[in-house]
């Protein structure tokens, strides 16, 4: 495992180098071990693609997480007690016209409201707050101005997407990170970004997607007897997702391929376009969109695929990837990836060993490298094998949890002794 830069960590740090997380003396004592309280703001608990999070939830084991959420959904594929919901207020449509369309300003929760959420944490004796992400840690701004908690703020991707040229906007995002004790990012990539922004780089603690690896079966690949090459990409179906050059260098991969197919797992907005340019690259019968899977189907899809496609790019919007969880997951199980040189992903990839990379919107250097894995069994069956212990040495769950955990203590250190806690109600 690559050791932490200097650039995330600071081994001078109060907390840098604690024992056992969840041996100090505040919080809750349960089974005479003392649980810390940490109150997750996610907006809305849980859009099925967030099942990342919910893992990284539920994986906690020093720190019991309460969650604060806008909206519930999906109860049943996300069960999680400890949940107070906090909607909107009436007014809501009203603020966002005034402070978007009138004052030009990023969305800001009320003052009022700012207060009711605080006393809300204070109210399940929380020692300190996560938000999930970093827009929404704009949107909480209010909130962070008269918390007396340390927060954490975690950036995954498209949240790391200010554009400079829109003064508010950046204003607000510079007065977020200033505010927040540490910021969480899932690769080195969205870090730099974060810098660009101004952020201070002292405040950046790296911390990966974790990958539940009992619960991905690893099958080492090996090519099919009778060329029936099986690809795949799993995705939201938007432009940063590289989708139209994946079409493009599969159907140059089909021209040598002729039994290859193409699943398209994901929804979004690009479908009908994608549909469009399938038939007129002429793969009528090889290209197939599943729309979303459930994570079971989408665990059988990759057992069965060969080769997994993941060609990310910068969006015109300026939005860019952390490192795709797909992505992390296919190569958990053992399937070979062809990606690009793009956000986080080549701090997952180790081109030639662990995956193949080439640059951003090259459908001909994708196609190749799909041809040169197909053209080579040896190196095809041993990236098989190396991706799946790139995963298991770099993102693991229960080691990222862990780490999550320093982080959250250091957060409270940083903030110095924690205050006395309230004395319970009665």
């Amino acid at each position: 495992m690559n050791k932490p830069s200097s650039f995330f960590t600071n081994p001078n740090a109060p907390g840098a180098h604690q024992t056992a997380v969840g041996q100090t003396a505040v919080g809750q004592t349960v089974g005479g071990v003392t649980e810390q309280v940490v109150a997750s703001y996610i907006v809305t608990f849980l859009k099925p693609e967030m099942l990342h999070v919910y893992r990284q939830l539920t994986a906690l084991r020093g720190f019991k997480p309460v969650v604060f959420a806008q909206k519930r959904e999906n109860p049943g594929q996300f069960p999680f007690e400890s949940l107070r919901v906090i909607p909107k207020p009436r007014s809501h449509q009203l603020r966002r016209f005034w402070q978007k369309q009138i004052c030009r300003q990023p969305i800001t929760i009320y003052r009022s409201e700012a207060r009711r959420i605080l006393e809300a944490f204070h109210e399940v004796r929380a020692d300190l707050a996560h938000v999930y992400f970093g827009h929404i840690g704009v949107h909480l701004l209010p909130l962070l101005e008269i918390c007396d908690l340390p927060v954490v703020v975690s950036f995954h991707g498209a949240d790391a997407q200010v554009h400079l040229d829109q003064p508010a906007h950046l204003a607000k995002t510079r007065r977020m990170l200033d505010l927040a004790t540490l910021l969480l990012v899932r690769s080195e990539s969205l870090a730099q970004r974060l810098v660009d922004m101004g952020c201070a780089r002292e405040k950046i603690r790296l911390h990966r997607t974790g990958i539940p690896l009992e619960q991905i079966a690893f099958q080492q690949r090996r090519q099919p007897q009778d060329a029936d090459w099986r690809c795949v990409q799993a995705c939201r179906l938007i432009e940063k997702k590289g989708l139209k050059t994946s079409l493009q260098a599969f159907a140059q991969f089909a021209l040598a391929h002729p039994k290859a197919t193409f699943t398209i797992a994901g929804e979004g907005p690009q479908l009908e376009e994608l549909r469009a340019l399938s038939q007129r690259l002429g793969l009528g019968g090889k290209v197939f969109f599943r729309g979303f899977l459930p994570q079971t189907e989408l665990g059988a899809l990759f057992q069965d695929a060969h080769l997994f496609l993941h060609p990310s790019q910068l969006g015109g919007d300026g939005d860019q990837e952390g490192i795709p969880n797909s992505m992390l997951e296919a190569m958990a199980s053992g399937l070979p990836v062809v990606a690009t040189r793009h956000g986080g992903i080549a701090e997952a990839i180790e081109h030639g060993v662990s995956g193949l990379l080439v640059a951003e919107r090259d459908a001909e250097a994708l196609a190749q490298a799909m041809l040169h894995l197909a053209a080579n069994p040896g190196v095809y069956a041993e990236m098989s094998a190396a991706a799946a212990r790139r995963v298991a040495s770099e993102f693991a769950l229960a080691a990222q949890a862990q780490i999550l955990e320093q982080i959250y203590q250091e957060a409270l250190d940083i903030r110095g002794a924690r205050k006395v806690r309230r004395p319970e109600p009665g």
